[in-house]
């Protein structure tokens, strides 16, 4: 495949930061050098101020890795060819050194990190630390940057949240507090990696204002996945395929419709891959109710979350739960899976689930896939054992995996296409092949009932198409579902059954067929 060289600006004044050939390779090195793994391959690029681009590509295409190593995060492999400027002093750098702080950097990755360490710090804290590139708070902040953080929280209608702890939000309440961090310092360059994923349509309408607005923002590279979450304001296109650039330049109508018939085209072929993929036969319940709910309340950090629920999922629905973020969408599915209880006086009944059983009994029935999860799963050594930890409903194995582990994960490591990369790690795959590994690990044990948080976060259109024709096959095979979702094309057409939690914590329950007005 013929590499490409992002275009040159005519001003070379205006070069900020500028890669050739520069490749990138996972692990360590194969015995056979066929079995290389390149993230990047030969890549060239220039960023320009004023440039706003948008990159695209498929799961595992290397889009994360390339802004990684633009920002000096991620160093290129030593092969001799590689070169690297940074221009945002009087005096070009060969290395990113203190030009780092003129690029702020957002990814899933960021969010994962605060979980798996438990920086459990206030939104006003998180957002400071934006000031100094730091993790944790290590600089005090002057008051001219105390006003600054305060004027931002209020800007991007934060201000309720100030002294919240950011581990007790919902995921999106925890995205937008984290682009709050990203936008505090004002840095030339926002490097901005799916951004859009796990937001609620007021939050996503209020990021693409914030990237509109060239005064305030007037460079930038996003990493998107939909044409949908293209700003009208980005002005260049790069797509890379399996590590190497393959377009780099205007963004024009053209490559618009390019890219509009080739998601076309990918969801036909994933779902043609999902119909020829063989499913392991699954459970289905024989009893008329699989949940109950009565009079539940639920409080987190002393703080109402739900309110008076009286809700009963009967054999053979599917169900979409909705809300804005914060609702309570993702504390509904923890309740029902277990890893949260109901106020004293509500009741939860589970089919076959009698009281005093060990709620571990009721987890070895049910599938379950957050966001959260993804954080927890980091440090496993391969996507296989992520996978077989769906056997004991546990992070992480105790012993070494077995061949009964092997055996029961296999099937669901082909069904959701990713068995050819069974063997790497969560750092050695993109987010989206991570996520494929949780559904497959939440399927292990062939479920009565699937819980899924966001299922659809950070997966690409194809990918994306791959799924939903997988979970809809799971559907109408017998295993229940129930989606927390916030956009109406990530409801499976299994779904016939929506609940809606208002303003307060109060739940409704209606029919669905298709619209969530």
């Amino acid at each position: 495949m013929k590499q490409v060289v992002a275009r040159r600006h005519p001003s070379e004044s205006s070069l900020l930061v500028k890669l050739e050939r520069c490749s990138v390779k996972f692990g360590e090195p194969p015995q056979n050098p066929r079995e290389e793994r390149w993230a990047l391959e030969e890549v060239s690029f220039e960023l320009h101020r004023n440039e706003r681009w948008v990159l695209v590509g498929a799961n595992g295409s290397g889009k994360s890795v390339l802004l990684k190593l633009l920002r000096g995060d991620m160093w290129p492999t030593p092969t001799g060819r590689e070169r690297r400027q940074y221009c945002f002093g009087s005096v070009p750098h060969a290395e990113p050194g203190d030009d780092k702080r003129h690029m702020a950097y957002l990814a899933p990755e960021r969010q994962d990190k605060y979980l798996r360490y438990g920086w459990n710090l206030s939104v006003t804290q998180v957002v400071t630390t934006g000031l100094f590139d730091e993790d944790i708070p290590l600089t005090k902040p002057s008051a001219k940057q105390k006003s600054q953080v305060r004027t931002l929280l209020k800007r991007l209608r934060l201000w309720s949240l100030r002294e919240r702890l950011l581990l007790t939000l919902s995921y999106g309440q925890r995205r937008r507090v984290l682009l709050a961090r990203t936008l505090v310092a004002c840095p030339a360059v926002l490097l901005l990696d799916e951004v859009f994923n796990g937001v609620d349509t007021v939050t996503r309408l209020q990021l693409r204002g914030l990237l509109e607005n060239i005064r305030l923002n007037p460079t930038w590279i996003l990493a998107a996945h939909s044409a949908a979450d293209i700003p009208a304001s980005a002005t260049h296109l790069a797509r890379l395929q399996h590590g190497k650039l393959v377009y780099a330049g205007p963004l024009d109508a053209q490559q618009l419709l390019y890219l509009q018939r080739d998601v076309q085209a990918r969801h036909r072929a994933a779902q043609r891959r999902v119909a020829a993929t063989a499913m392991p036969k699954l459970r289905i319940t024989s009893e008329a109710q699989l949940l109950t709910l009565r009079n539940v309340e639920l409080y987190r950090d002393y703080r109402p979350v739900l309110k008076a629920v009286n809700w009963t999922v009967r054999r053979g629905e599917h169900w979409a739960i909705v809300g804005a973020n914060g609702s309570g969408k993702s504390s509904l599915l923890m309740l029902l899976y277990g890893n949260l209880y109901p106020a004293l006086g509500g009741t939860i009944e589970r089919a076959g689930f009698k009281p005093g059983d060990s709620i571990a009994q009721w987890k070895q029935r049910v599938g379950y896939v957050s966001p959260e999860l993804q954080a927890d799963h980091y440090a496993t050594r391969s996507l296989e054992e992520i996978v077989a930890t769906g056997r004991y409903a546990s992070i992480g194995l105790n012993e070494a995996i077995t061949a009964a582990d092997r055996r029961a994960a296999a099937p669901w490591l082909k069904f959701f296409g990713i068995a050819a990369v069974y063997d790497r790690g969560p750092r050695q795959v993109s987010y989206g092949q991570l996520r494929l590994a949780l559904l497959a690990r939440a399927m292990i044990n062939r479920p009565q009932l699937l819980l899924l948080d966001e299922p659809f976060t950070g997966l690409d259109p194809d990918m994306h198409a791959y799924v939903m024709a997988a979970l809809q096959r799971v559907a109408k095979s017998g295993t229940q579902i129930i989606m927390a979702v916030h956009d109406a094309a990530d409801i499976l057409p299994a779904v016939r059954q929506l609940l809606r939690i208002e303003r307060g914590g109060r739940v409704t329950l209606h029919g669905y067929s298709g619209s969530l007005d």
